[in-house]
């Protein structure tokens, strides 16, 4: 959703998302999952950037360099990021990052702090949210298009322990500012939320223009 609104406005796309599950797949790769201090000292040698996909046209995940997009996407990584994207440490490097990334406007970022901490202050915040039976199938769909082997249970699973390690972390929770607009897009189709998105877009930016 998010992806298609940059594309069709010409803005620059981020996945927040996708830049702690870098950090998670780095955390795997070097055994520093249950090591946070040694984690933490590593952070200095994580660069995440993003490079745009020529036949595609959407950015991919760059972890030192190396194409990630993918594997950044599998059940192990999924069943991490959460309880990474805990730690406060990690939470500042990024969030520093992704203020940075920010300064020069014309982006949608797309993340589960981002209308709270990141961009407090963003012109549009769009919480969107589904129930967890349709998410799953959509990330399990996705799954198998990509000839990946996928569980539906336990993606349901991860899927609900995800929302709750998220919704009750201590630092930068997932939840709903007031200056939202809300998307429940359980029964949308991708077409009728793009148009929808579309729709609050230039609702709020017409209106900001017609001021200046």
């Amino acid at each position: 959703m998010a992806k298609d609104l940059a594309k069709e406005i010409g803005y620059t796309y981020i996945d927040t998302g996708a830049m702690y599950r870098a950090v998670t797949l780095y955390a795997i790769r070097k055994g520093l999952i249950d090591d946070t201090a040694a984690l933490e000292k590593e952070l200095p040698n994580i660069r995440i950037t993003f490079k745009l996909d020529p036949v595609k046209g959407t950015p991919r995940t760059q972890l030192n360099g190396e194409d990630v997009e993918d594997e950044i996407r599998n059940m192990e990584v999924s069943s991490h990021v959460s309880a990474i994207a805990t730690l406060g440490f990690v939470r500042t490097f990024l969030v520093k990052q992704q203020q940075d990334m920010g300064k020069q406007k014309g982006i949608v970022m797309d993340g589960r702090d981002i209308g709270t901490v990141v961009f407090p202050d963003a012109e549009i915040k769009i919480f969107v949210t589904a129930s967890d039976a349709i998410r799953a199938t959509r990330r399990y769909d996705e799954l198998e298009a990509k000839g990946e082997n996928a569980d539906y249970m336990e993606i349901l699973k991860n899927v609900q322990e995800r929302d709750y390690i998220d919704t009750h972390r201590e630092i930068a929770p997932l939840r709903k500012t007031p200056d939202a607009i809300e998307l429940d897009n359980t029964s949308l189709t991708r077409e009728e939320q793009k148009i929808w998105l579309l729709h609050q877009y230039h609702r709020i930016v017409d209106h900001d223009n017609s001021r200046d």
